[in-house]
């Protein structure tokens, strides 16, 4: 089985920190590679305990303007 994600990644300082939107888990790495392959072990780990079906959520990405 196998579960598609949203991913968001941020830099902080000199790590990469990959967000999963649908649960909140998270990972970092010294890149984004590692830090997706990061991700994939805890997202695993995770669904170990927490069935994909189990979770809802309603995930709307978009982008917007502000005025600075």
């Amino acid at each position: 089985m196998s579960v598609k994600c949203t991913v968001i990644i941020q830099k902080e300082d000199s790590w990469y920190v990959a967000t999963d939107v649908a649960t909140g888990v998270a990972s970092q790495g010294k890149t984004i590679d590692e830090s997706m392959a990061n991700l994939k072990e805890a997202l695993a780990l995770y669904f170990e305990d927490n069935a994909p079906g189990t979770i809802e959520t309603s995930i709307f990405v978009t982008t917007m303007e502000v005025a600075i």
